[in-house]
């Protein structure tokens, strides 16, 4: 049967024309080397991370997980803050599929935050599949985690006020941070921000299948993601839930969760089913399906108006949080 997709907001339609020139729905494996480096990662080099002076950034090289590379993490924190005493931590995890990016991409949401909240950024390098297969990714995520926490002091930082926060790849990588810090009684986040985040590597829900083709990152670009990670394992009975947190059978205990999805995206439904079974488990979670919004709409389009009602929720959500 053919699933009818859901129609773009037309604002947005306008932008994903545009935007498939550069960036195709699909993502073939022997496809990745050439965007890693494309004119996209390229311009991150040029990124204002002190946003206009507001921020003194860092690049700081921290050990790894045991017998393996040291990290690098990104550290921006406010040059002037509004307060004498510690501050929250923004705790970013980039996206790019498992396979690209580093921890440049996505950060400008981190900064955002950071600059209304009095916040501290920490941005974390994780190594890429498919090079570096699971758990290399989860591992590098979780030891940064740990160092922040660990060195929080250092930074101006309050280590009980730690938010996890990703995008895409990087969402899925927060939710599984979350599962692992509960489930070796780490450090607990205050809470978890999780963006379109990449929940299932099973890629076989009725979104998927109606978004084939469409939008940004399709149910084909998806495989390759999932397959770089987890090889042929992808799909099958034994998936971590630290690799792909919608295997995880016990989603109680949990930080408060923020997910938002578009709804004319591949992950809309793992993550209206994620954020519902946050509730099932008695959790505290907050969804946001918007309407009409493609994967990563408000990166890509941060003026649309429907981009700027989620970057509003968004930030609305934290300051609510973090209030408290």
């Amino acid at each position: 049967m053919t699933l009818t997709p859901p129609p773009f907001d037309p604002e947005l339609a306008a932008v994903l024309v545009m935007l498939n020139e550069a960036v195709p729905p699909h993502l073939a494996m022997d496809e990745i080397e050439f965007v890693r480096n494309g004119p996209g990662i390229q311009m991150l080099a040029d990124m204002d991370l002190t946003v206009d002076g507001l921020f003194q950034a860092e690049d700081r090289v921290v050990p790894g997980p045991e017998n393996a590379p040291d990290i690098s993490l990104l550290i921006c924190r406010p040059v002037a803050p509004a307060t004498d005493g510690p501050l929250p931590v923004i705790y970013h995890v980039h996206g790019g599929g498992m396979v690209i990016g580093n921890n440049r991409v996505g950060v400008d949401a981190a900064l955002r935050w950071a600059k209304e909240l009095g916040a501290v950024v920490v941005s974390v390098e994780y190594r890429l599949a498919p090079e570096n297969p699971y758990p290399a990714q989860i591992d590098d995520v979780y030891a940064g985690l740990l160092w922040t926490a660990e060195h929080a002091q250092e930074l101006g930082a309050d280590p009980e006020r730690i938010v996890i926060a990703g995008s895409s790849a990087g969402g899925g990588l927060s939710a599984a941070l979350a599962l692992l810090l509960r489930d070796r009684e780490g450090p607990r986040p205050v809470g978890q921000l999780l963006m379109c985040p990449m929940l299932d590597d099973r890629n076989d829900t009725p979104s998927a299948h109606q978004m084939v083709g469409l939008g940004v990152w399709d149910r084909t670009a998806n495989d390759t993601g999932w397959t770089a990670l987890l090889g042929e394992g992808r799909g099958g009975p034994d998936v971590s839930p630290y690799a792909a947190p919608a295997r995880a059978e016990d989603l109680s205990g949990l930080p408060p969760a923020f997910l938002d999805v578009g709804s004319a995206e591949t992950f809309r439904d793992e993550v209206v089913a994620y954020a519902t079974r946050l509730w099932q488990a008695g959790g505290s979670a907050e969804l946001h399906v918007w309407p009409g919004g493609f994967h990563g709409f408000d990166g890509f389009a941060p003026q649309a108006a429907l981009s700027q009602s989620c970057q509003s929720a968004q930030l609305n959500w934290l300051r609510r949080l973090l209030a408290e």
